[in-house]
């Protein structure tokens, strides 16, 4: 037995099961994983299935456990378990960490690479549950918002003018962290005179939003600052005469990608420097963006297509999040009871009920 995370765990192993373990894991699984996502055509979707994977293998090697010969879907429930326990999971996390787990099985399973049954195939009752109609991502309001953009401009050092560029560009045009590391400055154009950015998006489809002035003020600035971005010092690959290497949109003082992580860290610190009590994340951001576009009058298609959602209920997940705050029978209740507290009339409420007894 291991303990892992004080719980015990069936993960007992003999000498048989060590010498196939070598066969399938180690190298040899780590070619499984790359047969496996390269059947995925969007980037995105190959980077965001490759690291819940590697969260249930680290979860697997702790508790030494074989991912190939051993493991049974008391595994799975205990990975569930754990990450309950930790607190850093959300549901929507864990259930889409599990969909990944079981998305690789599955294509084991029908490779004919593995006997075994899928572990991460649970009962629907046990998976995580989650509510489509209430988002737990925390939105900004206007107010903050602002503040998080004026910290953004405020901001000193060298990556100043990339900070402002990077908050702008999440906050007015809704983009995916990962779309946003991953985007290039040659994707940067024009259409029918506005200044857009086409990318590659969740799925693999091409993407398109345009860029507002306070986007491409901000941008500009900082493009214009970026010494990898000059023409006489553009680098041709020998043998590729007018070939250009791809160049990040927003790039690390080498001028390298900037990482998700580091925009994560980012946020979370302008959020501190503004003050504003919210779990900072570049999903927060994703989520300001269509409940202010909302409260601004933008129609629900149009947020719907600038945020590259395949369906308008997800787009009504924010939408509504925001109203049903606003909307809240504890404020109605709050004023009602103030009001008749402070001995005025309470003038446009309706007379309270007299309870009735049974």
């Amino acid at each position: 037995m291991t303990i892992l995370s004080g719980e015990l765990l069936p993960a007992t192993r003999s000498a048989a099961t060590t010498t196939t373990a070598g066969a399938g894991g180690g190298d040899g699984l780590e070619v499984l994983l790359r047969e496996w996502l390269i059947g995925y055509a969007s980037a995105h979707t190959r980077d965001a299935y490759q690291r819940d994977l590697r969260h249930w293998l680290a979860f697997l090697a702790a508790s030494d456990v074989d991912p190939l010969t051993e493991v049974r879907r008391v595994h799975t429930h205990a990975w569930l378990r754990a990450q309950e326990a930790a607190g850093a999971a959300s549901a929507a996390t864990r259930a889409r960490r599990l969909a990944a787990v079981s998305a690789f099985y599955s294509w084991l399973i029908a490779e004919d690479r593995t006997d075994r049954a899928n572990p991460a195939a649970i009962d629907p009752k046990q998976k995580p549950k989650t509510d489509p109609a209430r988002p737990r991502t925390a939105g900004l309001s206007r107010a903050q918002a602002e503040a998080l953009l004026a910290a953004a401009d405020a901001d000193t050092g060298p990556q100043a003018a990339r900070t402002a560029a990077i908050v702008a560009l999440l906050l007015y045009t809704g983009l995916r962290v990962g779309e946003l590391v991953g985007a290039d400055a040659e994707q940067l154009g024009h259409d029918r005179n506005h200044r857009v950015l086409r990318f590659t998006a969740k799925g693999g489809g091409e993407h398109l939003v345009a860029l507002p002035a306070p986007v491409t003020r901000r941008l500009d600035a900082y493009l214009a600052a970026r010494p990898d971005l000059t023409e006489a010092q553009v680098p041709v690959p020998a043998g590729q005469a007018g070939a250009r290497p791809r160049r990040p949109l927003v790039a690390t003082a080498s001028g390298a990608r900037v990482d998700r992580g580091a925009v994560w860290r980012l946020l979370r610190r302008l959020a501190a420097t503004a003050g504003i009590p919210v779990k900072m994340s570049p999903h927060a951001l994703r989520h300001t963006c269509a409940t202010l576009a909302r409260d601004a009058g933008a129609r629900l298609e149009d947020v719907q297509e600038q945020l590259g959602h395949a369906d308008a209920r997800t787009t009504r997940r924010y939408d509504h999040g925001g109203q049903r705050l606003d909307r809240a029978p504890a404020y109605t209740l709050a004023a009602y009871l103030t009001a008749a507290g402070d001995g005025h009339s309470a003038e446009g409420y309706p007379p309270p009920r007299t309870p009735q007894r049974r």
